[in-house]
């Protein structure tokens, strides 16, 4: 009866520690949305911490939308083109009383579209609006129809997609995303900003912390189980 106990205490300890990771791999869950993103100057793209309609750019300003699947402002994807105010706006000429705002919409990836849709071409936009307009006037200027919610979330640029708004996909099931539950790129409320190599949807602290509680459980049980030889 020895032996036994020793191997039983191991399976124990085995099943244990998937059962933990296969915990946090459940509740990994993203959101598919338009996340809406500002050039920094040339040097590249930061998560913008005001929604399109808040948001009044100055002139010579890249704006940037990408659509894509993501649990938070962490791992959200960037526009894959570089936020160059010159090469999208070299041929729209500056004029007075007005400005000058380029534009970067990134649909994304098959990957990312939602069921029976295929994501259009990116494309970029000069936009020449009214000194105080916008992001959200600006791109409503060149990439109609857009259509946003009840609490004013960007929900599709140029028609697409065509149906839904801020989705939870994955494991955890289906539902709108919030501001409490995930990433809503027209939170007026400041966001952390983010680049594409986020958390991946890893296991989490918390799930880290269980697994290492669950190895020294394990290994007490194996030395418990060795005395009684």
């Amino acid at each position: 009866m020895r032996r036994p106990l020793g191997t039983a205490a191991l399976l124990l300890l085995v099943g244990a520690v998937l059962a933990v990771l296969g915990a946090g791999s459940a509740q990994a869950a993203g959101y598919r949305y338009w996340s809406f993103w500002e050039g920094d100057g040339g040097k590249g793209w930061t998560y913008a911490t005001q929604g399109p309609s808040v948001v009044r750019p100055d002139d010579g300003a890249v704006q940037g939308f990408r659509f894509s699947v993501s649990e938070d402002s962490q791992d959200s994807a960037q526009p894959r083109r570089a936020p160059d105010f010159g090469a999208v706006c070299a041929g729209t000429p500056a004029k007075d009383g007005r400005k000058r705002v380029a534009l970067v919409v990134d649909p994304g990836t098959p990957a990312d579209a939602p069921a029976g849709e295929r994501p259009p071409a990116l494309r970029t936009a000069c936009a020449q609006v009214a000194p105080d307009a916008s992001t959200a006037e600006a791109l409503a200027s060149v990439a109609k129809p857009l259509r946003y919610d009840g609490s004013a979330m960007l929900c599709a640029i140029s028609g697409y997609p065509r149906s839904g708004c801020g989705e939870q996909t994955g494991d955890s099931g289906s539902g709108k995303a919030t501001a409490t539950d995930g990433p809503s790129p027209s939170d007026e409320d400041a966001t952390t900003g983010g680049d594409s190599e986020g958390s991946g949807g890893g296991p989490s602290a918390g799930v880290l912390t269980g697994v290492g509680a669950v190895l020294v459980l394990g290994v007490a049980a194996v030395l418990q189980a060795r005395r009684r030889r």
